[in-house]
């Protein structure tokens, strides 16, 4: 049984797509980081970097207990086990991969940027605003344009996949219209129907 300890945010709903997709048994302890209850010394000791998502496996490589941190880190590390999601080899590995290293250093922190100066920041700031918000457009023009003629990101339906979307979901607090990306809505409307995602997109409840 897996210990899932994650937020209602993009970032967490990864894990639990992955672990929905999966069918993997996993328990879930919300951390509720509206109330910075990612700094408490219990979730220190499991995630170092005091963000969720966060996983215990307690059947780790060696047979012993694995905390494990960073939703991409998990993503690949759940997806090697289980031998699902993410290839083994070759070009289609390297594509998996490459997609998801562009939503972590890009896709979700730049997006991630936009929505907070947009929507949570106590003041307005417009040199902000508009830098993250000219960001967002041109992170969404990449991913239309490697949708287009494409199902999913990387060939077969990946993590590559199920990293993205939650983030894409938020796209009217980053400020961007969807109708006019109509490879990304299309990819959304497959996504969308698929039981794990839409389970996965509610934990916690």
């Amino acid at each position: 049984m897996i210990d899932l300890y994650t937020w209602s945010t993009p970032n967490g709903r990864k894990v639990s797509i992955l672990l929905e997709e999966l069918e993997l048994p996993y328990r879930t302890f919300p951390v509720d980081i509206t109330k910075d209850e990612q700094f408490a010394p219990g979730f220190l000791a499991i995630s170092p970097n005091n963000k969720i998502p966060a996983i215990i496996d307690p059947d780790g490589p060696d047979g012993q207990p694995l905390h494990l941190f960073e939703s991409g880190a998990i993503l690949i590390y759940l997806a090697e086990k289980h031998g699902r999601f993410l290839p083994k080899e070759g070009r289609g590995r390297a594509e998996v991969l490459e997609w998801l290293m562009w939503q972590m250093g890009g896709f979700g922190p730049m997006l991630g940027q936009a929505h907070h100066f947009r929507r949570f920041a106590p003041e307005q700031v417009p040199y902000a605003v508009n830098r993250y918000s000219k960001e967002a457009e041109r992170l969404y023009g990449v991913l239309e344009k490697r949708l287009t003629g494409r199902d999913f990101v990387a060939g077969d339906y990946s993590i590559a996949d199920m990293a993205i979307y939650p983030w894409a979901q938020r796209h009217d607090w980053q400020g961007i219209d969807l109708a006019t990306y109509p490879a990304i809505e299309a990819w959304r409307a497959r996504m969308a129907v698929r039981p794990a995602v839409v389970k996965g997109m509610l934990i916690p409840a």
